[in-house]
């Protein structure tokens, strides 16, 4: 059967993550195992960590920042109180209030203070819609938009309104310490807002000497309008569609999620569009049509992975949705073109750029059944997968922690290699390897890019020919 492009990431919650439980999802297509930090503890996610690696060292392991979110404060033992549309309800700036009977404090002290008159706050993913009706006093006193209950600790968006939160806070820091001790490979943080937001988190990255690859959230109109800012401090992006569903008109998602990953694309940064993808099936064993569209849509505009939340971390039907899922992109992928006319953005290595546009190219004009390259920073395998070939890209790499980075990017498949091998060891090594594995045959032409001056120099050189050639000894051909 035919091995899908398109990566999937699933969340795996504390709750369930058995050895069997990860295994069966990896078996059905998972590439990447998210971790919410919103909804677990530093101990209980090492559990996850911990069982992710015993089913195979090329998952990776990608966790998220809750980021500069501003949430409700607790009730105490309310379990909430409910408004009906026009009643009051009143904010006071104070991180340590406790909530409740129409009065509100948040976690962010400087709420009131920021928030003008006429705003919409919207509470739990927009479920209670409340507007400022006027500042007095050091309060803001709101009219409900709509009938509901108002709970404790519930998110608090509020649209095109921008606040002064602290990039990261000190549980952040806390997390994104853990994930550096325990050699996770991604962090993804929320509500980035610009590159400041990044570049903060890169210090503490930086000053540990972690490999750790950040991931920009984008989930407010800020994000949206900062995007190529943030694309120069990133490695990649995902579009996390629940809160920017609710800080943005809902009919622009569609626009600025294919925007998003055009230019990605362009930049050769990976993509990951999210939220409810099938979320459906939390409950019911098949998607609905919606569904299966989005999903499709995405991988057309140009994804490089899809994305399962509560389908994975809570639903009854976790593996079925990543089957579904797979099978989705398998029939989608059959109908993409590549995208030669591509025009990549900020070239920093242009030898390997160059030579992944040409054996892209050649694969136009001669039957290239395979690309096969080594690396050592996964560079030339994000350029070659920019170009989203229908030939299968294998990634040859010379640390464990670039075969899981590079599960992220669509179409390419990562392996580890020894690293002190010469080019020549490099190309027969590598290509008994797949053989080995019935990625292809000795007789199919397959496209070799490598480099000659060992792996900090980057790709220097392209080769064409049939694969069994390329295991005889130069001397011999």
């Amino acid at each position: 059967m035919t091995e899908k492009k398109t990566k999937i990431i699933c969340t795996v919650s504390d709750r369930n993550c058995s050895v069997e439980f990860i295994e069966s999802l990896y078996k059905e297509g998972m590439n990447v195992v998210r971790i919410n930090s919103a909804h677990t503890t530093l101990e209980s996610a090492l559990e996850v960590v911990e069982n992710t690696r015993k089913v195979s060292d090329k998952i990776a392991l990608l966790i998220d920042t809750k980021g500069p979110e501003i949430r409700i404060t607790n009730m105490g033992e309310e379990k909430g109180f409910p408004v009906k549309a026009g009643d009051e309800v009143i904010f006071e700036d104070n991180p340590l209030g406790v909530s409740g009977n129409g009065l509100l404090y948040t976690n962010y002290n400087n709420f009131v203070k920021e928030v003008p008159a006429g705003a919409k706050i919207l509470i739990d993913d927009g479920e209670i819609a409340l507007t400022v009706v006027m500042k007095k006093n050091e309060r803001l006193y709101c009219k409900a938009e709509n009938d509901g209950l108002i709970k404790g600790r519930k998110s608090i968006n509020i649209p095109n309104v921008s606040v002064n939160l602290p990039a990261i806070s000190d549980r952040d820091k806390e997390y994104i310490i853990w994930a550096i001790k325990h050699d996770l490979d991604f962090i993804a943080h929320s509500f980035v807002r610009n590159k400041k937001d990044l570049i903060e988190i890169q210090k503490i990255l930086d000053q540990h000497e972690s490999h750790l690859k950040l991931i920009a959230k984008i989930e407010n109109q800020e994000g949206v309008d900062n995007i190529d800012e943030i694309l120069s401090h990133c490695y990649g992006v995902m579009v996390a569609r629940g809160d920017l569903g609710v800080e943005i008109e809902y009919q622009k998602i569609p626009i600025i999620q294919r925007q998003i990953t055009r230019k990605c694309q362009e930049r050769k940064k990976p993509v990951i569009i999210a939220t409810q993808m099938l979320h459906s099936m939390i409950e019911n064993p098949r998607p609905t049509r919606a569904e299966v569209t989005d999903v499709a849509n995405a991988i057309y505009q140009g994804t490089d992975a899809i994305m399962l939340s509560g389908e994975t971390a809570n639903g009854r039907y976790a593996k079925e949705a990543v089957r579904t899922m797979t099978n989705i992109a398998r029939e989608t992928e059959r109908e993409l073109k590549p995208n030669f006319n591509l025009e990549l953005k900020d070239i920093t290595h242009p030898v390997a750029a160059v030579l992944s546009c040409q054996l892209v190219s050649a694969t136009r004009k001669l039957p290239i059944k395979a690309m096969v390259f080594d690396t050592r920073t996964g560079r030339t395998g994000r350029y070659l997968s920019a170009f989203r070939p229908r030939t299968p890209i294998y990634a040859m790499c010379y640390t464990p922690y670039v075969m899981r980075e590079l599960a992220l990017s669509f179409g390419v498949y990562a392996y580890y290699m020894d690293p002190t091998q010469s080019k020549d060891e490099f190309i027969r090594s590598s290509i008994n390897k797949l053989l080995s594995e019935k990625c292809f045959r000795e007789e199919d032409m397959i496209g070799v890019v490598g480099g000659s001056f060992g792996p900090s120099a980057g790709a220097t050189f392209m080769e064409i020919c049939p694969a069994g050639l390329m295991i005889v000894p130069a001397d011999n051909r």
